[in-house]
């Protein structure tokens, strides 16, 4: 039953959210209140979350802050125009990742694989698969009756071109599609057929690195900005009601200090929001549904209109948008390009969220090969599918091929 936690939540993106009768409507908090006035969690809902799932051990042992760390096979998930400034020729990376493995479930994972071809001294090509598997899980109908056994599963395929536009910066547009099967060939109703979901998006990101004077230790401050999975809706179930898969906008900066020629440190901060509308509440009768066609007004914004009005839409106002920011910070310390030790942190607000945890990680290398571990500590209430978990990667860089 637990492993069907991730499946129901996403199938129930595909209906609108429903009133519960314990909970009020409060307008002047702009939010839904219990009976203690407090206001209730209004979390962002979208398609294929997998698409934001960390797929990366050494930016895991980082807080999740990945924006701005040096280039890597795996800066296609989190920033791939800081493929433009990698050193090696060609490089590839495999990341396994457990999912509820503190449940003792053996089958549910996330697997990636990632790497890049740099073409000459200004450009490189990124490619990415990811994919998402929720094992065996049996489908009932709404009276428990056994109605056979499915296999969910979620996966996308990128491709990317980085650029340097100048001797310190770089952009890069990466080209996604997406594949959604997590129960196709079943019913939501006798009416309603569930059917794969299929999706295209892109990302656009940008990266500026800027030397800084620390006299004899050397420095780079390292700045990135990335707009991630912006593209079309997805359905599972040919209606007009379709659902925003998890377009996102991310800040990060990482400093780089080179304390000698066998230490250094680096510090990292990413900021990242969902550029997709907060949901207005069915309580909130008064704006959830103005045209009465039966989909909530939120869900029928345009996928632009969505992501620019995602920072001003929020019920709560300012405060509430403000809260929808969820922040990673990272340390990584590395001996002789041999080995590091990493730690970070992850916040999320209780409201939109809640996840808040510790990580720490490791890092070996040896000549062209590499592996990373991280493992994810919980510092809430709240329990999270990679709670206590050690996730891992490989990477191999092919330093002898020949630059074009």
């Amino acid at each position: 039953m637990i492993k069907n936690l991730y499946v129901l939540t996403v199938l129930a993106v595909l209906t609108s959210c429903f009133a519960v009768k314990a909970q009020v409507w409060w307008p002047e908090k702009g939010c839904v209140v219990d009976s203690d006035g407090n206001c209730l969690p209004n979390t962002l809902l979208t398609a294929v979350p997998f698409l934001r799932i960390n797929p990366d051990a050494r930016s895991g042992g980082m807080g999740d802050a990945g924006i701005g760390i040096s280039a890597d096979a795996n800066s296609m998930h989190y920033n791939a125009s800081k493929l433009a400034f990698v050193e090696n020729d060609l490089s590839v990376s495999a990341t396994y990742t457990p999912w509820l493995r503190q449940l003792g479930l053996q089958d549910v994972y996330l697997a990636y694989l990632s790497g890049y071809k740099k073409i000459n001294d200004l450009q490189s090509l990124g490619f990415a698969i990811r994919f998402f598997s929720l094992g065996d899980i049996p489908f009932t109908d709404i009276d428990g009756n056994g109605i056979g056994t499915g296999r969910p599963r979620e996966m996308d395929i990128s491709f990317a071109y980085a650029r340097k536009l100048g001797e310190n910066f770089s952009a890069a547009l990466t080209a996604k599609y997406i594949y959604s099967n997590l129960a196709a060939g079943q019913q939501l109703d006798p009416t309603t057929d569930i059917f794969i979901g299929n999706a295209f998006a892109t990302d656009l990101s940008l990266t500026y690195v800027a030397p800084i004077n620390l006299g004899d230790y050397g420095s780079d401050l390292t700045i990135g900005l990335a707009i991630s999975n912006l593209g079309s809706k997805i359905t599972y179930t040919r209606n007009i009601n379709r659902d925003y898969i998890p377009a996102n906008l991310g800040i990060g900066a990482a400093w780089k200090i080179d304390v000698d020629d066998y230490n250094s440190f680096t510090i990292a901060l990413d900021l990242n929001k969902l550029l997709v509308p907060t949901p207005v509440p069915a309580e909130d009768t008064e704006s959830y549904d103005t045209d009465g066609n039966g989909v909530p007004d939120y869900k029928e914004k345009s996928i632009f209109e969505a992501a620019l009005e995602s920072f001003n839409d929020a019920s709560g106002g300012g405060s509430e948008e403000f809260n929808e920011i969820y922040y990673s910070a990272g340390l990584e310390y590395w001996y002789d390009n041999q080995f590091a030790v990493r730690a970070g942190y992850y916040y999320e607000h209780p409201l939109k969220g809640d996840r808040q945890f510790l990580t720490v990680g490791i890092g070996l290398k040896y000549n062209v090969f590499g592996m990373n571990l991280s493992y994810l500590v919980p510092t809430s209430n709240r329990r999270g599918p990679l709670d206590n978990t050690l996730r891992f990667g490989f990477n191999y860089d092919f330093g002898g091929v020949a630059v074009n």
